[in-house]
């Protein structure tokens, strides 16, 4: 609710504050927007300085807005509040951005697009302010609802080329969802700007003695220095903290007040919305004598009516609001609920309902679960969950009450809060369930210990969920277990997993019906890879209904444990496409992640770049970490020592903490890619032998080549017999190109083998693999040399350095040059690459720009505006030297 500023004097003792909020305006004023966000302690000024800014900004164009209290459960409550004045820019977007902004106002109906409201709400607010400035002006941000902070943080994160300023203001130590941007902590005053303060108030005649204890009682705080005095009485000092002895100063203002004035200001402190359409009607039901109350009402300088009705401070809000007794906030909330909308405004009516009651009501419980549909309808989890809390705590009927008590802690769980749905299901554990409820509570269980980072034991809850569907619903205990695996990989924590998941399927009742992953899996594990990939195929690529519709981790997976590349990129594909067009962030993520491994393994270390700029972009827009497995993997082919084992060492505490095995593994098998490309074979020996230790589909295969040549170079022979041998049976049972060309390449290396080694040369000819395929040429190579026979393993030296350099395979490039210097000949020296040049989001820009893509058309891929595309495509154009897009085609790694 938004509240007007309490009498003050001058802003005094303010003036760093106050520098600050200038350089923050006049840098928007020239088009380099801003945010800022003031935190700070209640009454310490936060609101005085939000003032001085509008006061300032006469030319600009100025949009208010301010958390409430009620509201944080409202989805888009804050942001709606915000961007009313400018609606009318809506026409100015792109159809599907205007749409998501109007369905998350609920001004039509439909399923807002999360993905986008960000980046809406930025093009709007940029086509606001063409014509002048734009100053944002958010008060009480702490009392933000989720959607609005997720949206408006990254409006203040990406603003930087629009003449758009933006500033919050934010009560600690309540945490925000504003984290990210730049913060400006608003501390007390001084003692001298203290008094100065008190001595501007001309109605304030103090002696000393009491003007310095007020003074110290105060600690600085602007509000308490002017409302102690108001308080009156100099008791015993005042040991609580400042806002306490505010509040408790404002409800001092209410001890002499009539029974009705003091109703008609506990009604409008239940209302969040300071509508008097609501107010007036509501205290008419009351019987109160509206003029005459209010008039007394506004006397008191706690609350202002007017076209909204405004309390002095948030303070004085719930000052009055605390100091009401029971009753009387119930009969506050029934007559609101009473004159809200149950057609325009269902949502506030519901939750009114529900404040108005004290006890069990099974009617007020179904009007939130009710309004918990519209809130999930419109992307309000958080909302969602709220109102499905309050509707369990509210049924009568105890089936109910347990059946919405697991659905809010589903939606807790939706809305990232795993901790919140804990304590909710611990609400019911002692209930009475019934076998199916029993179920839905462990899956529950085992998605919370998934989400939490300290917690193993996710796969039992689930497996004991699935067995306790195993008579039930035989077909649903086994999704239970496929559940368990597929959010094991999703969530980067599988190993170990795989094996106590087919442990209870194998365990689980038998009954007719085709062969599922987990079957196949199985077969994998007792049967080995040529019994099993044969039939895995089948299930992973079948035409009717291909297992990565609905399990694409494991797909992908299995993918790579077969060494096809091409089905790899074609799910990978599938799945990049899908997450654009349905708009979900975990498919377009986990798409374009493995867009990154992808290029990674290919050699194509620009793609690489492009889709981790784009999945940090989109990490970015849901307020999540980026993931880490493209960028390991491409700091490991791209061989710079010093640069990835800084980001290995870094990543491997982050894996260790979270208990990401995952990670680890791919951490250990990047190490062993970097130091064999280094020739510290020891080093490599170490990381490859965990790397596969682990078991991890996919990560294990391709662990296996490394430790291969590692062993080999450091004569442990049986190590490497052993590696190939697993390594054949992959790799023949899959019959491709790439697979029987990597295990001749290691067969080439255990056995001298000539003919291996023309063999992996031939088969990696038709392999997308290209570091498998130049390291084929390095090695037949080096072997070649060592045999004597230098004029013959110079094409194969010079192919292997070309590709290698080519790519920007640094490290093993340098080995392929040492070999060629080795044979007397100088290897060709190659500039740097243009991407090398380059940010991993210029990249992004340019070549998206050189296939012939719009500033538009790439903002809204990068989820920035088109004037930040234009002022990265400035400095992509200083730093290669070109003048223009068409130039960018002609780059190395930018053009087609």
């Amino acid at each position: 609710m938004r509240t007007t500023a309490a009498p003050r004097g001058p802003l005094v003792g303010r003036e760093n504050e106050l520098g600050l909020l200038d350089e923050l305006t006049d840098a928007a004023r020239s088009g380099r927007g801003g945010a800022l966000v003031l935190r700070g302690e209640p009454g310490i000024g936060k609101s005085a300085l939000l003032d001085h800014a509008r006061g300032a900004a006469s030319e600009w164009r100025v949009l208010l807005a301010s958390g409430a209290e009620f509201e944080r459960e409202l989805p888009f409550a804050a942001l709606h509040q915000l961007c009313v004045p400018v609606l009318g820019h809506l026409a100015d977007l792109p159809v599907r951005h205007a749409d998501a902004l109007r369905t998350a106002f609920g001004l039509t109906a439909g399923t807002p697009d999360l993905f986008r409201i960000g980046l809406a709400t930025l093009e709007m607010l940029a086509s606001a302010a063409r014509d002048r400035p734009l100053l944002c002006v958010v008060d009480d941000a702490h009392w933000l609802d989720a959607a609005s902070a997720s949206a408006l943080s990254f409006v203040g994160r990406r603003v930087s080329a629009e003449p758009v300023a933006m500033l919050f203001a934010l009560r600690t130590p309540t945490p925000g969802g504003l984290d990210e941007l730049p913060v400006l902590d608003v501390g007390g005053l001084s003692d001298v700007d203290a008094r100065a303060l008190l001595a501007a108030q001309s109605h304030l005649l103090i002696d000393e003695q009491v003007l310095g204890r007020l003074v110290a009682e105060a600690r600085g705080n602007p509000l308490a220095l002017l409302e102690l005095p108001r308080s009156g009485g100099y008791g015993p000092p005042d040991t609580s903290s400042v806002p306490a002895r505010i509040e408790r100063g404002f409800q001092a203002r209410l001890a002499h007040l009539s029974d009705e004035v003091r109703l008609l200001l506990t009604v409008a402190s239940a209302d969040p919305t300071g509508d008097p359409g609501l107010l007036w009607p509501a205290a008419g039901r009351l019987g109160v004598d509206v003029p005459t109350a209010s008039v007394a009402a506004a006397a008191t300088g706690l609350i202002e009516f007017s076209t909204r009705i405004r309390f002095c401070h948030p303070l004085a809000r719930s000052a009055v609001y605390r100091a009401a007794r029971a009753g009387e906030r119930y009969t506050a909330h029934r007559v609101l609920a009473e004159v809200t909308s149950a057609v325009s405004d269902p949502d506030r009516r519901a939750w009114h309902r529900a404040q108005a009651t004290a006890g069990p009501d099974d009617d007020v419980a179904a009007e939130l679960a009710r309004s918990a549909q519209r809130a999930r309808a419109r992307g309000g989890v958080v909302a969602a969950a709220a109102f499905l809390e309050r509707a369990g705590e509210l049924s009568q009927d105890a089936t109910g009450r347990v059946q919405r008590t697991l659905e809010a802690a589903q939606a807790r769980l939706g809305a990232g809060d795993p901790r919140r749905a804990a304590a909710l299901l611990g609400a019911v554990e002692n209930a009475v369930l019934d076998e199916s409820q029993h179920a839905y509570a462990d899956l529950l269980r085992g998605q919370v210990a998934f989400q939490s980072h300290h917690d193993h034991n996710g796969p039992a809850f689930m497996i004991r969920a699935a067995r306790r569907l195993a008579d039930l619903d035989p077909d649903r205990s086994r999704r239970c277990l496929l559940d368990a695996l597929e959010m094991s990989l999703l969530v980067g924590r599988a190993s170990g997993v795989m094996e106590t998941v087919l442990a209870a399927a194998r365990s689980s009742v038998s009954t007719p019906r085709p062969p599922d992953a987990l079957d196949l899996l199985i077969l994998l594990k007792e049967e080995g890879h040529r019994v099993a990939v044969p039939l895995i195929r089948q299930v992973l690529d079948g035409p009717d209904n291909p297992l990565w519709i609905e399990r694409p981790a494991l797909a992908l997976m299995l993918a790579g444990e077969m060494w096809d590349p091409h089905l790899h990129a074609t799910i990978t594909g599938w799945l990049t496409r899908t997450g654009r067009e349905s708009g979900s962030p975990l498919l377009l993520r986990l798409g374009l992640a493995h867009t990154g491994s992808h290029g990674v393994f290919a050699g194509d270390l620009g793609s690489a770049m492009v889709a981790i700029a784009e999945e940090e972009a989109i990490a970015e827009v849901i307020g999540g970490p980026p993931l880490p497995f493209h960028r390991i993997q491409m700091a490991a082919m791209r061989g710079r020592r010093k640069e990835a084992l800084q980001l290995f060492e870094s990543s491997m505490i982050a894996a260790t903490a979270k208990g990401s095995g995952l990670l680890v593994a791919n951490i250990h098998w990047a190490a062993a890619v970097l130091h064999n490309g280094l020739a510290d074979h020891p080093a490599a020996l170490d990381a490859a032998r965990q790397a596969v230790a682990a078991g991890d589909l996919f990560l294990a295969s391709f662990a296996l080549p490394e430790l291969v040549e590692a062993a080999v170079r450091c004569g442990e022979t049986d190590v490497a017999a052993t590696a190939l041998q697993s390594l054949t049976e992959r790799a023949e049972a899959s019959g491709t190109a790439t697979g029987l060309g990597v295990a001749a390449l290691a067969r080439g290396l255990v056995t001298g083998s000539e003919e291996q080694y023309r063999n992996a040369v031939e088969h990696l000819q038709r392999s997308p693999l290209l570091p498998y395929r130049a390291r084929a040429h390095l090695l037949y190579g080096q072997w070649l040399r060592r045999e004597g026979r230098r004029r013959e393993c110079r094409p194969y030296l010079r192919t292997a350095h070309g590709l290698l350099s080519g790519a920007g395979l640094e490290a093993f490039a340098q080995r392929a040059a040492d070999e060629l210097r080795a044979t007397g000949e100088r290897p060709r020296s190659r500039s740097g690459h243009t991407y090398d040049q380059l940010t991993m989001q210029e990249v992004h820009i340019a070549r998206l720009v050189a296939a012939g893509a719009t500033s538009n058309e790439v903002a809204a891929r990068l989820f920035i505006s088109p004037r930040t595309v234009d002022a990265h495509l400035r400095s992509v154009f200083r730093k290669l030297g070109v003048t223009s897009r068409r130039q960018l085609r002609d780059q190395p790694g930018l053009g087609a």
